[in-house]
This record gives C-alpha cells, sequence and structure tokens, in this order.
C-alpha cells in the first residue's frame, strides 16, 4: 500500500474534526448601542498571564481602580503628614548640646600630668599614655596649658615661637599623634592662646629693639631715661614698673607682666594679622578651641597717662603693686571686642566643617567689675567667647556658709545675658587648690556643687580626688613670681599629678627629681586606689558627671534656689514635663544642721537620698522637714512630683534655653 492511502484517513478524521470546531463557534455578535465593553468580560474573573487588553478592561473598573486611587492618595497624605511632622519637630526642638557644654573642662598642667621620658617633667606623650582616665570619667573636653617653645620665664607663658612645640614637652609629630588619638577617641583639645605678649627672645622683638621697619611698632615703646626708666606709674601684675629700658634700641618697653614678656602693639594691623594666622594655623592642625589667656590686658591706652590711685594720699614712689593703681588705661580699653569679634569671626569659618564646632573661652579677672566679664559673651547680634570663665566661686574659702555660696552662684546667674551658658571654676594653676583653701573635708561638696549646678564645669587636674596643695622650701621653688613674693607662689597647686603608690605617684617611672616634690600623701590620695574605692573622691565624681550627662534636669534644666542659711545652701534641677527632679541640700558650715523644706509644697513628704558624700547616707529615706548633713556633706535626693517650682518662683529660678519634655515619646521641645 502507498504512504499516501496509508495516510488518508487520518487526514480525513483531522479534516472533519476542524470544520465541526468551525461550526461550534458562531461569530461574536456586535454589542448593542449604549453597552460598555467591559461588560463582555465579566463572566470571566482575571487569571494570571491574561493579555493586557483583557487587563485594562479589568483595571478601569470601579471596584479596582478605586481602591488603588485610595491607596495612593493614602500614601500621598501619610507622606505629607510625615514629612509635616519631622518639619515640626525640627521647628519645636530645642539645639543640640554642643561638646563644650555637655562634657566638663578638665585643664591639663604639661609640666605635671605625665612624664614618659623620666626626665622630671610631663610631656605631651605622657598626656596621650593617659588619655584612658578621661574616658573613665566620661571627660570630652581636654584644656592643655601651654607647650610653645618658649624659655621657660613663666613656664610657657613666655612664647618664643607661637608655632612649635618646646623640645620639653616633644615635638609637632607628638602633638599631632595626641591630636589624632583624642578624636579617635571622641575627645576634644583646647589650647592655650596667648595674644597680649611675647617672650623677649621672640624674632619679631629682637627685629623691632633693632627698629627694623617692619616691626618697628609691633611693641610698645616709648621715650625713657636709662637712670630711671618710668614713663608713667603703670605697674605689672607680678609687681613694680610695668616697663623697662632696652640699652639696643633706647627706649623702654611695657610688659604688663615679666619683664621678659613684652607687650605686643595691637593698635598695629601688621601685629593683628599675625595673631589671626596663627589662630588659623592652628585651627588648620585640628585643634577644637582655644582658651584666650588675659585679654583684658591686649590694648592700653595711647596717651600713657598716670593711673589714679587707690588711695590718693599715697606716696607715688611707693606705688609697687597691680592693687595700688585702677586700671583705667591698661585694661578693657576700647577696641578690645572688636579685636575677639573678628577672631571668633575666623574659628567660625572652620567651624563649618560638619560636627567640628571650635570653641572659645576668655580668661578675665574682672573681681567686682562682673559687668565687664559679661561683656565676653557678646551681643545677641555679635558672637564673642562662647563665656567667659567664672572665678567667683575661687572666693569659697573665704567664708564657710550657704548663704556664702548662694551669693556667688547668683553673682553669676544675675548679671549673665538673658540665653547665655553660665560656667564654674573653683581652682587652676594660678590659685591655691581648693581642697587646701577650702578644706579636705569640703572638696567632695564643692565637687558636687561644681557637677550639679548648671552650665560647665571646669576641673583642674586632682580635684578628682582631691589633690592638695605641697609645701616648697626655699631651694626647691620654681615659680619666677615667688622669687618676687613668696606667699604668692603658684609652685603648691602644680605639684605632679599622684597616679599611684608607685615610685614619684607614678608621675615618673625613673628614681629622678621631679620637677616639683610630689605630695607625701601620694600613696592614699592617688588614682589607683582610689578605683577600688566606691566611696571615694574619684568614684564619687565620676558618678556625679555621669549623673550630670544622663539625666536630662542637669543638662537641660531649671536651675532654682529654695534654701540658704549659715550652714546649707539648696536647690532644685528640675524641667518641665519631666517625672524626675532633684534636690540638692550642701552643707558648707562648720557644723551638722538639719533643714526644713516643709514650707516647699512642690516636695513630696518623704525623700530619698541617691548619693550622699558621706557614703553611709546613700538610699537613706529623709523627712522633707527635717534633712540631716553634716559638715561637708552633700546630698543628692531624686524625687518625683507632676508640680514643677519654677512657674510660681520666676525671680528664683533660671534656665540658658528653655525647653520640655513629653515623656510619652521620649522628645524634648520648646514651650
Amino acid at each position: 500500500m502507498s504512504s499516501d492511502n496509508a495516510n488518508g484517513p487520518q487526514i480525513f478524521e483531522a479534516a472533519e474534526k476542524r470544520d465541526s470546531a468551525a461550526v461550534a463557534v458562531e461569530p461574536e455578535p456586535e454589542p448593542e448601542p449604549g453597552t460598555d465593553r467591559c461588560e463582555e468580560y465579566t463572566q470571566i474573573k482575571p487569571y494570571a498571564g491574561m493579555p493586557k487588553e483583557v487587563l485594562l478592561l479589568y483595571s478601569s473598573q470601579a471596584r479596582y481602580r478605586v481602591p488603588r486611587e485610595v491607596l495612593f492618595w493614602l500614601t500621598v497624605a501619610c507622606t505629607l503628614t510625615l514629612l509635616a511632622l519631622t518639619a515640626t519637630v525640627i521647628a519645636l526642638s530645642p539645639r543640640c548640646l554642643s561638646w563644650w557644654q555637655a562634657s566638663p573642662v578638665y585643664q591639663v598642667y604639661p609640666r605635671s600630668f605625665k612624664d614618659s621620658d623620666g626626665d622630671g617633667v610631663g610631656d605631651l606623650t605622657g598626656i596621650l599614655e593617659q588619655l584612658d582616665h578621661f574616658q573613665f570619667l566620661n571627660i570630652k573636653s581636654i584644656w592643655i596649658s601651654p607647650f610653645y617653645r618658649s624659655p621657660m620665664k613663666d613656664f610657657g607663658y613666655d612664647v618664643e615661637d607661637f608655632r612649635d612645640i618646646d623640645p620639653l614637652f616633644g615635638t609637632m609629630r607628638d602633638f599631632e599623634e595626641l591630636l589624632a588619638e583624642m578624636h579617635n577617641k571622641g575627645m576634644k583639645l583646647i589650647m592655650d592662646f596667648i595674644p597680649n605678649h611675647t617672650s623677649d627672645r621672640h624674632r619679631w622683638f629682637n627685629l623691632s629693639r633693632i627698629r627694623d621697619p617692619h616691626y618697628e611698632d609691633y611693641y610698645v615703646w616709648t621715650d625713657c631715661s636709662a637712670t630711671s626708666p618710668k614713663p608713667n606709674n603703670w605697674v605689672s601684675v607680678f609687681g613694680n614698673s610695668s616697663w623697662t629700658y632696652d640699652a639696643v634700641r633706647g627706649q623702654c618697653y611695657l610688659h604688663q607682666f615679666f619683664k621678659e614678656q613684652p607687650d605686643l602693639n595691637f593698635r598695629n594691623p601688621h601685629v593683628r594679622q599675625e595673631m589671626t594666622d596663627i589662630i588659623r594655623f592652628w585651627l588648620g592642625k585640628g585643634v577644637d578651641g582655644f582658651r584666650m589667656d588675659a585679654v583684658k590686658h591686649i590694648l592700653e591706652a595711647t596717651h600713657l597717662r598716670n593711673e589714679p590711685q587707690v588711695d590718693p594720699n599715697k606716696p607715688p614712689e611707693s606705688i609697687t603693686s597691680e592693687w595700688d593703681l585702677h586700671h583705667d588705661y591698661t585694661t578693657s580699653q576700647l577696641g578690645l571686642h572688636d579685636l575677639l569679634r573678628e577672631w571668633r569671626a575666623e574659628m567660625d569659618v572652620f567651624s563649618r566643617e560638619p560636627s567640628r564646632y571650635r570653641f572659645m573661652v576668655t580668661e578675665s579677672y574682672d573681681y567686682h567689675e562682673v559687668d565687664k566679664t559679661m561683656m565676653y559673651y557678646g551681643t545677641p547680634l555679635v558672637k564673642e567667647s562662647d563665656f567667659p570663665f567664672n572665678f567667683y566661686l575661687l572666693d569659697l574659702p573665704h567664708n564657710t556658709s550657704g548663704m556664702w555660696v548662694q551669693h556667688l552662684v547668683h553673682l553669676w546667674m544675675a548679671n549673665m545675658p538673658k540665653g547665655q551658658w553660665p560656667n564654674w571654676v573653683v581652682g587652676n594653676h594660678d590659685k591655691p587648690r581648693i581642697a587646701s583653701s577650702a578644706g579636705q573635708a569640703y572638696s567632695r561638696v564643692i565637687n558636687m556643687l561644681l557637677l550639679t549646678l548648671p552650665g560647665t564645669p571646669t576641673t583642674y587636674y586632682g580635684e578628682e580626688i582631691g589633690m592638695e596643695n605641697i609645701n616648697v622650701t626655699d631651694s626647691q621653688i620654681q615659680d619666677p613670681f615667688a622669687k618676687f613674693n613668696k606667699s604668692a607662689s603658684r609652685d603648691p597647686q602644680r605639684s605632679p599629678m599622684q597616679w599611684s603608690s608607685n615610685t614619684n605617684a607614678g608621675f615618673s617611672s625613673k628614681l629622678n627629681t621631679t620637677w616639683l616634690p610630689v605630695h607625701p600623701n601620694y600613696r592614699n590620695v592617688n588614682v589607683e586606689v582610689q578605683k577600688q574605692d566606691e566611696g571615694s573622691v574619684l568614684a564619687q565624681y565620676r558618678f556625679l558627671n555621669t549623673l550630670r550627662q544622663t539625666e536630662l534636669p542637669f543638662q537641660r534644666g531649671w536651675f532654682c534656689y529654695i534654701h540658704a542659711d549659715a550652714n546649707v545652701f539648696s536647690y532644685l534641677r528640675e524641667l518641665d514635663g519631666h517625672s524626675k527632679a532633684f534636690l540638692m541640700v550642701l552643707n558648707f558650715g562648720k557644723q551638722s544642721a538639719i533643714t526644713d523644706l516643709s514650707s516647699v509644697p512642690e516636695l513630696p513628704d518623704q525623700l530619698k537620698v541617691l548619693m550622699s558624700t558621706n557614703q553611709v547616707n546613700n538610699g537613706m529615706v529623709l523627712q522633707r522637714s527635717r534633712i540631716l548633713t553634716e559638715a561637708g556633706e552633700g546630698l543628692v535626693i531624686q524625687y518625683s512630683t507632676p508640680t514643677r517650682y519654677n512657674p510660681n518662683h520666676p525671680t528664683q529660678c533660671y534656665v540658658s534655653e528653655k525647653a520640655c519634655y513629653l515623656e510619652a515619646i521620649d522628645i524634648l521641645y520648646k514651650c
């Protein structure tokens, strides 16, 4: 049989089936007029893989289109709401605290902090070796006293080269390594800037004394006699005449400090530019701020008239002390604040770098003229220093009473311009240690005051362990000022830091003599020993600093006086909307005292001690009508109450920038 005949029946059957199918599928009828094409598929449900024509027909149906549009506009509305909420939160949130507000400032005196090379003098590498100490204390802001190249006639405050490191402290590479490691650990470095004067070995002075045309007027010169070099009665801070005759130039130069520290002439625009360039140099290195030294002395009156005597009847030839004169012509002269604001503007240029704000603090001892000190804050329109140092707590030892302490605190708070940030200093390299001047029994309560007041506390190295002054014999004197006036020696407060019970208190590992003697109590008063004692000065300092940085009422809250008497100073720290508040009861008197606060209805009847400087009283429950403190004891009392003290006592309460707390969602907002 042929292949054609064999396939014939199959071909016939296929054709028959095709014809049957053609008969079964009738032509699609045309829709009636007015009928929606979508109704053609109403009997068919959407299915996977459907052609786009079918998909488009379904997507246009109301039951699919409406939910889709609802979801779209709901998404738009939610997005806009979130944007609005974000903008509202940003607009209502108070500004964040800067690094110089959040952490205490810790002053390092480099000669005395840590000796790394065994020569008996501290150095930059020694500071690097002890950075863990700052981390242990949760301190982020470190101010290091001068380490510029210097003949050391005033231990670094007589600068020979503003752009170099003195070999005594190390090298520029040591500095850069220290700065880099500090930044790696989240710390900030504040340098001393010394604008008023240079060393008499500075290149500028050597050129000025030979009348180099460019440098001739870099310093304050005037005609005088070699036999009697006193153009007027101006007196140095360190005593005797402010004028010294220079035989090379044949004139006298002004020095408001030692004769080895000639005053720069800031009436000369070249001098102003030189000092501005030095600021740029160190900011370019990466330093985070400057402490501006002795700023009130920067300008002097050009007329060089005699200053008025405090006692007009005193013979003029007996005028030898700065306290004998009213310094109308040598301090706080017109133009001073313009100069400081120029430097502030330069620092603001470098502050544009994200998270690299550059800090500026000014040093000016204005004593009873507190209004002059407050001018360093600047004005609402022109920024100056972030704050001037507040030295009024240095007078704590003059009177041991709660009322005296309140007076000193109020002196600053009542005169500080509205919205500015306060600060507190109880010791530095020029003043006796507070543990010696006030008494060791009061060192703990003074630290408690320092760390619970509003604003930025400043801690001089060793205050965190209660270091005291040393006794210095005549043969041990290092301070040039002491050679003029032994009673004014600054050596006692500059002794080596007490790290451990080892040789030289752990300050120097070598047996060589340290530049100043170590205090004899170093075997018991040192960092290593106090780290092991939960009730030590160091442990309490660390606890209080942690409390200050973790509890909002201490960071952003109100400060309110509630009581002061012959022994006790008491105040509140509270924040509107925050359930927690803190009561401080500090006994600065010479005897125990019972404080009755029953007249303060905002306080609960029962109060629990969070921390006492006398460790055995931690956790004690007290009645507000009977709060017992021993002499030198301080209490931190935490309580909770819905009623705040500040609304009803506006004259007793202060806050730099008012903020409120919304506890339900844990945010701060402007209120």
